[in-house]
This record gives C-alpha cells, sequence and structure tokens, in this order.
C-alpha cells in the first residue's frame, strides 16, 4: 500500500470538515512516500507526529464544536473517541518509536495505525454525524469501569505471564496488528437472553513466547497444541475477570470458537463491541474485546465442543498459513522484475536493490529465502553473505546465489561460500521456479 485515496464515500457534506479530512489523507500520503526514501524515516516520522498532534488537536476541536451547534447526540461518545486517540494512541506511538529509535517497523505501525483510525473514524464515526450511518460506538462504559477493567487485565497479566503489559487504545476497532490468533467466547446469563461474547485476540509473536515460556520450551510456530494451551488458558484469565466484576452476569460458557482477521473485521461489522482495549506487552498485542451480545450466533464459524474442537482447529490452522517470503537483492530493475513476476503467484515477494538496503530490510521483515546477486557493485554477494552470517538473528536463512556467469572457475568460487544454493540467470524460467519450490519441498 503506497497510497490512500479520497473519494465520495468519506465525505460528510460539511465543507470544512471534509477539507480538513482531504488535508490529512494528503499529509499522509506525503508521509508514507518519505518513510520508503532511504535516510527520511526518521526525519518523516517526527514531522508526521508533530503534524498529527496538531491538525488532531485543531481538526477535534473543530468538529466538536461543529457537533454541539446541531446538538448532535452521540456527542460524548464522538468526544470520547476523539481524547483516547489524541491522549492515549497517538503518544503510545510516539513512545515506541523512541524507544526503537525510529525503526522500519515501528514507523510501518505508526502509520498504519494512523491510517486505520483515520479511515475507520471518517467512514463511520464522522458519517454518523450527517446520520449517513449509524454510530458503531453505543453504551459505551464508564471511565471508571474501563479504568478498573484494565487495571485488573494489567495486574492479570502480570501474575499469570510475568508481562508488563499497558493499554494503548480503548476503541481497537478490529485493526489488524500482526498475525492474529483469536480465541471468541459467549456466556450466558441468568437469563436465556443474557449473552456476553468475550474475544481475546494475540499477535503470533506474543502468543508463541507466552506458550514457550510457560511449557519452559521454545515453540517456533503455532500449532494445534499452542492452540489448545491458549484456549485454555484464555478460559482461566475470563473466570479471574468474573470473579472480579460480577456485576458483568456472566453466568457460564455457552460457545467457543476461532476467528480469523477476517471474520473478526466481519463479527465487527455486525455487532461492535462496547468494551474494547488494545494492550501492548513489549513482546506482541493482544485484544480484549466484549460486548453483551452475540453477534455471529454460528453465522460466520460454527461453534466448538469436544467432538469437533480437533477438526476445526486443523481447519482453522490450514486457513492461517501464509505464503513464504522471497527476498530478492539484485542491483538490475530488470532482473529483480523477473523473478518478481516469475514467484509472485506462490510466493510474497519483496525486493532490494543493494546489499545495503538487503541488510535493513532482513531487520524487520525476515523473509523464508534470499535470493543475492553475486555480482553487485559496492559490497558484492560474497560481502553481504557474510554480513548476513554475522548477525545470529538472520544467519540461519537460507542464501541462493543469482549469477551470470556458469564456468568452473566461477561456480567453484560460488559455492566455496557454501551458500544454499546457486541458480544461473540464464536458466530457463521453469527451472528456476522448480528449484525454489523444491528448497520450500525440502528437497
Amino acid at each position: 500500500m503506497n497510497t490512500i485515496v479520497w473519494n465520495q464515500r468519506y465525505e460528510l457534506g460539511v465543507d470544512f470538515i471534509d477539507k480538513e479530512h482531504k488535508q490529512l489523507f494528503s499529509r499522509i500520503n506525503r508521509l508514507m512516500a518519505l518513510s520508503q526514501e532511504e535516510g527520511k524515516e526518521e526525519w518523516a516520522c517526527r514531522e508526521g507526529i508533530k503534524y498529527l498532534k496538531n491538525h488532531t488537536i485543531e481538526h477535534f476541536a473543530h468538529e466538536e464544536a461543529y457537533m454541539r451547534s446541531i446538538n448532535y447526540s452521540d456527542y460524548e461518545i464522538h468526544k470520547h473517541l476523539h481524547d483516547d486517540f489524541q491522549n492515549v494512541t497517538l503518544p503510545s506511538l510516539e513512545e515506541e518509536l523512541a524507544q526503537t529509535e525510529f525503526s522500519k517497523e515501528s514507523i510501518r505501525h505508526f502509520l498504519g495505525v494512523s491510517i486505520g483510525w483515520l479511515i475507520a473514524h471518517t467512514q463511520t464515526e464522522d458519517l454518523a454525524i450527517t446520520g449517513k450511518k449509524m454510530s458503531k460506538w453505543t453504551d459505551l462504559p464508564k471511565a471508571e469501569e474501563l479504568d478498573a477493567l484494565e487495571q485488573t487485565i494489567v495486574q492479570l497479566v502480570a501474575d499469570t505471564f510475568q508481562m508488563k503489559a499497558k493499554a494503548i487504545s480503548r476503541q481497537y476497532g478490529g485493526e489488524e496488528f500482526g498475525k492474529v490468533y483469536c480465541c471468541r467466547f459467549v456466556y450466558r446469563g441468568k437469563t436465556k437472553k443474557e449473552r456476553w461474547e468475550i474475544l481475546l485476540s494475540y499477535e503470533e509473536k506474543l502468543l508463541l513466547k507466552i506458550v514457550s515460556d510457560l511449557m519452559s520450551t521454545q515453540y517456533l510456530k503455532v500449532d494445534d497444541m499452542v492452540i489448545n494451551i491458549t484456549r485454555y488458558i484464555s478460559r482461566q484469565l475470563l473466570e479471574k475477570i468474573k470473579e472480579c466484576f460480577p456485576t458483568l452476569g456472566m453466568y457460564e460458557l455457552d460457545g467457543e470458537s476461532l476467528l480469523t482477521q477476517e471474520q473478526i473485521v466481519s463479527a465487527f461489522e455486525r455487532e461492535h463491541p462496547s468494551c474494547s482495549l488494545l494492550f501492548d506487552t513489549g513482546s506482541g498485542y493482544f485484544a480484549f474485546c466484549v460486548t453483551a451480545t452475540d453477534s455471529i450466533k454460528g453465522k460466520i464459524v460454527s461453534p466448538m465442543n469436544a467432538e469437533n474442537a480437533m477438526s476445526q482447529i486443523k481447519t482453522y490452522l490450514s486457513e492461517k498459513k501464509s505464503k513464504k517470503k522471497i527476498l530478492v537483492v539484485d542491483d538490475s530493475d530488470f532482473m529483480r522484475k523477473n523473478v518478481v513476476n516469475l514467484l509472485g503467484g506462490d510466493y510474497e515477494m519483496s525486493e532490494s536493490n543493494s546489499s545495503i538496503a538487503a541488510i535493513k530490510t532482513l531487520t524487520v521483515d525476515r523473509p523464508d529465502l534470499i535470493l543475492l546477486d553475486y555480482e553487485m557493485p559496492v559490497c558484492d554477494g560474497r560481502q553481504t553473505l557474510e554480513m548476513i552470517r554475522s548477525d545470529e538473528e538472520i544467519a540461519d536463512i537460507p542464501v541462493v546465489f543469482l549469477t551470470g556467469r556458469g564456468d568452473a572457475e566461477s561456480v567453484r568460487k560460488v559455492m566455496s561460500l557454501k551458500p544454499r544454493g546457486y541458480l544461473l540467470k540464464s536458466m530457463p524460467e521453469a527451472e528456476i521456479k522448480k528449484y525454489i519450490d523444491g528448497i520450500f519441498a525440502g528437497k
């Protein structure tokens, strides 16, 4: 994603608000472009934070004044959303950028959250001002109730996982925060009509750390064991929350299922949670969302039970499998384009036009395989491979050299470095594709 495009569906019909929204879209597009230019990431984000802070203060004040002038019925809810973004979400993003010294990953997170919030808020809450849509936030808990729930969850995470969590948003709207695994629970209240739906969404790296620490072993991927452990850990957390908040009326577990990111978004579109908290643990993110209804009611996924649990988990994990990532490093635009076109249908492709750019990319977006040009200017393939192997975080990524020379002496030089293999650039495309497929098939 390189740009966000303003179109008619975002327009409120209030000239000054539409103008301010367009300016924000334009500024974020400029930031996205700058963030992709080498050496300008930190400057771009510093300017971006400064602009967004100034813009939110001015724009929110203007929008709130307009809502008061028309006696908008959901003014307090709308203002609450403004305050949360301005006073909680943006400062948390700013803190993350400072702690990571404006790493590319934190910059992408900053831009992603800002864009996600802007589009979601413009298309829902802002349109609700003029009656074009209904507000998706209703029956928000009082601030003191949210404070108590937030503190309880933070304490439970500290007691159970020995992690220091902090809430970074009280209006999590289903936005993606990485590869997510979600456990959904429906509780039955004291009457048959009472239903409490709770979603606990975990970022993959957080989930693996939690289970690895609890089991005193190292889990490198999410499998059926990790999912089952997560299900029952989540149940225990909810039981403790029930003890702390008996007034919620959560009586007993009535249904359970697993949701993908797409299903979370679909559920939120049906019935947005009145309480939706996003936490950062320092080891990954997780969300706690609750509403007093059952938004899915079998429309998206079937409930789990003792008989179908394993088959449902197997299906869920198969849906979560993602494409293998390949990084192509070559100073030739033509060569990179050809390789991306050849492999892009089956693999997630990324490109770097130099060794230095490649090393920066590796640290924030780890690929499963590197296709590395052996004959690059300034820093050639040999030097690049040495840099990769000198960093224990990325040393184990397999590297296949791309070379234009197939004579015996050239091949001997390449293979003396002990890469995973090498490919001649003159090879037929079908053979190159077969070779790459074979690597991932373990051949």
